[in-house]
């Protein structure tokens, strides 16, 4: 697919736009004042794949402690700021690598350039976020509720503002908990500015509505060469949103990370314990970096050919398995010892530590 040419920007050393691979993000639920809690889950989040993690700062003492987790982190931090453009300041001066504000919460224009222009002076890039939630009053009134052309409208009155105060390092979101609100928005911006755009289905729900929601909204977009970067927003642990959105990116064929899981729904032919070997297979495979096939089937019908297209394959039988190494046979394994022989498998064929506690 032709993606749509955008202006690069940087945040920290990770570019977003510009011909760039679409980039992962995410955000810390934990209390940003507990700097040691916080640095935790980015340290969590980078090993799961994030590549610019975001940060709440709802107060002095979140700005402070900003500045602590940022001296320690391995990937860029973004300040997310509402209602107190101060924050987004001081943010700044611990050393954030971007900040995102919302113009149309933040105070009004004056206090929104007042970012802008501590952004410049610092050589540091801006989020424009526009959110369904808190637009403007005059744009909700003049057209009716937060639609598409509403959300839009918010955007290019503060990109143009932004163009004539002289700052062009920023990037754009659009975002709505309605799936075809938000695909509608991007869909009429991106015909209109170069900007990078930042993608994503704002309170998209749990895992599953989230998930469903997002892969539908981002995926449409990126199917059409739409958006530079994305967070899939679920009510989970955040390296749960770090998974889907790899997965949305695999599905599209946009970029490959950690392993791909093939397993079938299993039916009456199934004779293995299917649905707890495919799970725990998932969860000690979670951290594997390098792109790979696994296959793990459950019967004869489909289970041989699909396990030897995969990189490593089990297809179950009578209480016993068969393990597939790209495309051979390898050997027949009892029940009790599937996990642990597809598990090895990966770990021979990455080079990368595999969890093999507990099993035989």
């Amino acid at each position: 697919m032709t993606r749509r040419a955008t202006r690069p920007i940087f945040v920290g050393p990770v570019q977003i736009g510009g011909g760039a691979p679409v980039v992962v993000q995410s955000m810390a639920n934990t209390d940003t004042r507990d700097a040691a809690a916080t640095l935790a889950q980015v340290i969590d989040l980078a090993h799961a794949g994030c590549e610019v993690v975001r940060l709440a700062i709802p107060d002095r003492a979140a700005a402070q402690a900003f500045g602590v987790i940022r001296g320690q982190s391995p990937v860029p931090l973004i300040a997310d700021v509402h209602f107190n453009h101060r924050l987004a300041l001081a943010a700044l001066e611990q050393g954030a690598d971007a900040v995102r504000i919302n113009p149309g919460n933040l105070g009004g224009e004056a206090k929104t350039r007042k970012v802008v222009e501590a952004c410049r002076e610092r050589g540091v890039p801006l989020r424009l976020g526009v959110n369904a939630g808190s637009l403007e009053a005059d744009l909700l009134q003049q057209y009716g509720a937060p639609t598409a052309p509403a959300l839009v409208a918010s955007a290019r009155r503060w990109v143009r503002r932004f163009e004539e105060w002289g700052f062009h390092d920023f990037k754009i979101s659009l975002k709505s908990s309605d799936v075809l609100t938000t695909v509608a928005a991007y869909r009429e911006l991106s015909a209109q500015v170069d900007y990078p755009l930042h993608l994503g289905v704002t309170e998209a729900g749990g895992l599953i509505a989230g998930a469903v929601k997002s892969a539908l909204g981002i995926g449409l977009l990126l199917a059409e060469g739409i958006g530079d970067t994305l967070r899939v927003s679920l009510t989970r642990d955040p390296r749960e949103e770090v998974r889907v959105a790899y997965e949305i990116l695999r599905a599209l064929r946009l970029r490959e990370r950690g392993v791909e899981l093939i397993s079938c729904p299993t039916c009456g032919r199934c004779r293995i314990d299917l649905f707890a070997l495919a799970e725990e297979a998932e969860r000690r495979l979670l951290h594997v970096a390098a792109p790979l096939k696994v296959a793990i089937m459950g019967c004869v019908v489909n289970g041989p050919g699909e396990a030897r297209e995969a990189d490593v394959g089990i297809a179950g039988g009578r209480r016993t398995g068969a393990l597939f190494k790209r495309g051979v046979l390898v050997r027949k394994v009892p029940e009790r010892r599937l996990l642990a022989a597809l598990l090895q498998e990966v770990a021979h064929l990455t080079g990368e530590a595999v969890d093999l506690a507990g099993l035989e």
